[in-house]
């Protein structure tokens, strides 16, 4: 099972989230959304190869968190995994529009410099001033959309300049979700939860419960289950490897 985006620092009870992923060799990737949660959400993993935690600043909060991009800065250097960043177009945050757009530069700018890293990027509203922003910079590292809800056309820019897309249940939930992935290079989709921020059955979904949007991503590309875990296991391999250090 792979969850490509989650907050496993965010459960009430995160150790123990982070304790079954291992029993369950889960691949993850922990997101994080601001640089002072790092260190700790680290410490999460207890040594797991598969359990990446990812240094963030959430685009939500930028405007709160900006004063942490000098952390941000010291940490990138030890850091394999860069999210949640990114930008947000929702009406209630467009007096923090330009703080956003200056977090998210100066961070592209900073992995640039640092030979780029594999990075989990919110879109909301936003997609094309991210593609603007990742075509600038080009050394910034491989660039996964995280719940992608553009139109089409920005699908296929997106397609076009390398990006790779992390697909939720809530995505495969709508028909305009599920035009948008059966879009997407099959080589280039992971799936995730976004737990615990997504719920289902009013319950946050935990990284395990990704399962279930294993099952529904192979009805909709009419695959053999095992044939899509092969799939997403070989990607997620993928992404392993474009992470340095």
């Amino acid at each position: 099972m792979i969850d490509c985006h989650c907050h496993i620092d965010l459960y009430q009870h995160p150790e123990k989230v982070a304790d079954r992923c291992r029993v369950l060799a889960m691949r993850v990737l922990s997101v994080t959304t601001t640089p002072s949660a790092w260190t700790k959400s680290s410490r999460l993993a207890g040594g797991s190869e598969h359990i990446h935690t990812a240094l963030g600043l959430h685009p939500q909060i930028a405007h709160e968190r900006h004063v942490e991009l000098d952390l941000f800065d010291s940490l990138v250097e030890k850091a394999k995994w860069i999210g949640e960043i990114g930008l947000d177009g929702s009406p209630e945050l467009r007096d923090h529009w330009p703080v956003q757009v200056r977090v998210f530069r100066h961070i592209l700018q900073t992995v640039s410099h640092e030979c780029g890293r594999v990075m989990s990027i919110h879109t909301r509203r936003a997609v094309s001033p991210v593609l603007e922003a990742l075509y600038e910079y080009p050394q910034s590292g491989l660039a996964v959309l995280h719940w992608f809800a553009g139109t089409q056309a920005e699908l296929k820019k997106a397609i076009e300049y390398g990006c790779w897309f992390s697909v939720g249940l809530p995505m495969l939930k709508t028909a305009k979700g599920r035009a948008l992935v059966e879009k997407m290079p099959r080589d280039r989709v992971l799936t995730e939860t976004d737990g615990p921020f997504v719920r289902r059955n009013g319950m946050s979904c935990f990284p395990w419960d990704v399962e279930i949007t294993t099952t529904e991503l192979a009805t909709l590309w009419c695959m053999d289950q095992g044939d899509l875990r092969g799939t997403l296991d070989e990607n997620f391999r993928k992404l392993e490897s474009h992470a340095i250090v």
